[in-house]
């Protein structure tokens, strides 16, 4: 008999990616149905859950339900959960466990990460995904406590959860809010919500790979020398971090400006606004078309 009916099959590191992500799509897709997720109470049908699920886990951001309203603070945790897990990626998390229990990442795990993730090189994997999780919780927090005394201020004590779902989907590049189909048009001139939705936007969009090679980067000019120098810093960057950041700044800085233009005379969105105001809120919608999905203007006017 052949050795190779022996052999054991191990599914490649793409399929693992592809049935984690299945995976969780589906277990969160049944939560969603459960009444208890309902701010009704009822069963959710498995058709709406399911695109729910999918558009959580993969941070697009559409919705068939509305999120603040149909969904019960328990659908809603759920829902938030799924972003995280999409933002940081199933295959982040699941190493993550295992990090956390003390158990050993095998190299097949650091493979199945690398891929995930597009790193590099499988060494260091661990110490990125360290990274990973300790830059997402700052990021993260950071951001909630910044946007805690605007959501607390109109809502109470549910701003609370208001900051910290929106920190998190701002980050994740989900686009998910509570806000209703006017998304944040109520605070289209509000600097808080105007700097720093687009801020954890810009932070998440990046990636990780980027936003360490930066850290590193930077830490090391510190310690070359007393005089330090922003222009040695950046010549010092990755060809892919000098790449990812020279786009980020024209796409950002030329969407902001096709904006104004386009919709400079618009009564709609812009219109009637100043010119500091207009700025703004051109800025902000060029951050968030790009990937996020949040708006401070009505698109349909």
């Amino acid at each position: 008999m052949s050795r190779d009916i022996h052999k054991k099959k191990h599914l490649s590191s793409f399929q693992l990616i592809i049935l984690g992500f299945a995976s969780v799509i589906l277990l969160g897709a049944i939560i969603l149905m459960l009444p208890v997720s309902s701010a009704e109470g009822v069963i959710t049908p498995f058709n709406q859950t399911l695109f729910t699920s999918t558009s959580a886990v993969c941070v697009t951001g559409l919705a068939v339900l509305d999120t603040g309203s149909y969904w019960s603070v328990f659908g809603q945790v759920v829902i938030l959960l799924l972003i995280q897990i999409g933002g940081l990626g199933v295959v982040t998390v699941a190493v993550s466990v295992f990090m956390l229990s003390g158990r050993k990442i095998s190299l097949m795990q650091r493979s199945t990460m690398q891929n995930a993730i597009s790193a590099h090189k499988v060494g260091g994997i661990v110490r990125l995904t360290k990274f990973i999780l300790k830059g997402t919780l700052f990021i993260e927090m950071a951001g909630a406590l910044a946007l805690l005394p605007v959501f607390y201020h109109d809502f109470g004590r549910k701003g609370i959860w208001m900051a910290v779902f929106h920190s998190i989907s701002a980050f994740c590049n989900a686009g998910f809010d509570l806000c209703g189909s006017t998304s944040l048009v109520a605070y289209n001139t509000n600097p808080i919500i105007n700097f720093i939705v687009p801020f954890e936007i810009i932070m998440g969009g990046l990636g990780f790979i980027v936003v360490l090679d930066i850290h590193d980067k930077y830490i090391k000019e510190k310690r070359r020398s007393s005089s330090f120098s922003w222009h040695h810093l950046f010549g010092s960057f990755a060809l892919h971090t000098k790449i990812v950041l020279m786009m980020t700044v024209s796409l950002v800085v030329i969407g902001t400006l096709l904006f104004l233009i386009m919709e400079f005379n618009n009564p709609a969105t812009i219109g009637k606004m100043n010119l500091g105001d207009k700025l703004v809120v051109s800025f902000f919608q060029s951050v968030t078309t790009r990937t996020a999905g949040f708006s401070t203007v009505d698109m349909y006017s």
